[in-house]
């Protein structure tokens, strides 16, 4: 009787943890390097400007799964304002690397256009 009460009483904590762990949100990872505008093949700045469109699509899948996850909590009443707080820095943080990635990445197109001519 004890070990079905047992079973019983894990199948609901089984479900919220899987459900927690699929809420999780994977942070979004910048292009590994920018290329140099003065010495990068026409390819490589094409190539760089592909990977850094991808992740401005990653960052806005992480803003929408951020949203997702809060409306979650939300609706199963978990929802504080530390919570919130936490998600917020989470995407602060991933926007303001993507600014200054693509800044950086676009200073080296300006190198490149000019080095083109």
């Amino acid at each position: 009787m004890t070990r079905t009460f047992l079973q019983l009483a894990a199948v609901p904590l089984l479900g919220m943890l899987a459900l927690s762990a699929q809420a999780d949100c994977p942070y979004p990872k910048a292009p590994a390097q920018i290329p140099n505008g003065s010495s990068a093949t026409e390819q490589e700045m094409i190539a760089a400007m592909q990977a850094f469109k991808a992740y401005n699509e990653e960052v806005k899948g992480f803003q929408s799964c951020l949203d997702a996850e809060a409306k979650e909590k939300s609706a199963a009443g978990v929802q504080t304002m530390q919570f919130k707080a936490m998600q917020a820095k989470k995407l602060a943080a991933a926007v303001e690397e993507l600014e200054a990635k693509a800044k950086a990445f676009n200073e080296q197109v300006r190198v490149f256009k000019a080095k083109a001519g």
